[in-house]
């Protein structure tokens, strides 16, 4: 892809992870095009790799709909990036070279010093350099690219995660474990630390996008009082209610059916709604 439908597969990556596009939404080439102002061919490469990515379904010459994202399918790919991770950091505590050691240890440092001072941009960067290093450090091509490719699918999800607490902090000081354990070329130390690691990272992004899908359900229940039918139900006791009113079965008779008017109108809707997702 070029540097402008990367850029836009980023923006829309972003937006469907973070739930601003829902699912069943339409992306349609032209205001797509309107809106990046840029021409239909960035926009149908930025389609065709968010379908490779599994976050869209093609149509074509039409433009993609935004699937749902399965929390069991990432689940999985997250699980193959946890054992991936960790048997890669496994296999280059026994392989890396001295100078690769030192390069590690060096962009350790830099990240304290992005830590202390709340360089989130920088350590992000240097976060990306330390793991490319373990991975080129184990020496091993198919794992290498294995890994490349869980890594790019699963970067808009683990980015998902700038809000979590003392995420740097904590982060950096899983990182200093997996570099005291390949210091020491401990095969099954730097396993297990690195394993920690990204299991921990793998559960916040399952917490986060659990917690987004149960907010998408939650919105259409919050909004339903608000419906013509409702509103019609709570302006009718405007009225100033008589005692003879009140006395008289058939006004009660009324008033009873007005209030469960409102399930009854609404429920039509609900079931069209239903058969069209």
């Amino acid at each position: 892809m070029g540097n402008a439908s990367s850029a836009i597969c980023r923006s829309l990556t972003e937006d469907i992870v973070s739930g601003r596009l829902a699912p069943g939404l339409k992306l349609e080439e032209l205001v797509l095009a309107e809106r990046f102002q840029v021409s239909r061919t960035p926009i149908r490469e930025a389609l065709r790799e968010l379908h490779a990515r599994g976050l869209i379904d093609l149509q074509p010459r039409k433009g993609g709909i935004v699937r749902s994202i399965g929390l069991d399918d990432l689940s999985d790919m997250l699980e193959a990036m946890v054992e991936l991770d960790a048997l890669c950091c496994r296999i280059s505590a026994e392989r890396m070279s001295a100078v690769q050691k030192k390069q590690l240890q060096m962009v350790q440092q830099q990240s304290e010093d992005c830590v202390a001072r709340g360089d989130e941009a920088g350590y992000l960067q240097l976060n990306h350099q330390f793991h490319q290093l373990i991975c080129a450090g184990a020496q091993n091509r198919s794992l290498a690219g294995m890994l490349s490719n869980l890594r790019e699918r699963l970067a808009p999800f683990r980015a998902a995660q700038t809000h979590v607490e003392r995420r740097l902090p904590v982060s950096n000081d899983e990182h200093q474990a997996i570099l005291k354990a390949i210091l020491a070329s401990d095969a099954e130390a730097s396993y297990e630390a690195m394993r920690n690691h990204t299991a921990r990272l793998s559960i916040n992004v399952l917490d986060l996008l659990k917690t987004q899908q149960a907010g998408a359900k939650a919105a259409p229940a919050a909004k339903a009082p608000s419906t013509p039918a409702t509103k019609a139900a709570s302006k009718a006791p405007a009225k100033p209610r008589t005692p003879a009113a009140k006395a008289q079965p058939a006004a009660k008779a009324a008033v009873k059916k007005v209030a469960k008017a409102p399930a009854g109108a609404t429920a039509k809707p609900a079931a069209r709604a239903k058969s069209q997702a």
